[in-house]
């Protein structure tokens, strides 16, 4: 059984590497696409957004995106640790997972 899980758990960080989710901020203007593991993987910024003089709202919209995709690979992965494991949490952080 101990094994099963193990493979299990391996095909997860594999298909969840696979799996994106987007967000985005300022209304599209930053958008952050990350995997399944809350990678970020892409950002994308519309230039009519980039103005020297207010860097600092282009970093708040870039750290929102950000925080939002990798709150959203969060939730994917307790979605599928749910399904792997019947609903049961396991007392344990998994390596190389969110």
């Amino acid at each position: 059984m101990g094994q099963q899980m193990q493979a299990r758990l391996s095909e997860l960080q594999t298909e969840l590497g696979n799996q994106s989710v987007s967000c985005s901020s300022g209304g599209g203007m930053v958008s952050v696409t990350a995997d399944g593991r809350g990678r970020v993987r892409e950002i994308r910024i519309d230039p009519t957004v980039v103005d020297a003089s207010d860097v600092e709202m282009l970093e708040d919209l870039v750290l929102a995106a950000v925080s939002e995709a990798q709150q959203r690979a969060q939730q994917l992965y307790e979605e599928e640790m749910k399904k792997l494991t019947g609903g049961m949490a396991l007392p344990f952080q998994l390596p190389n997972l969110p």
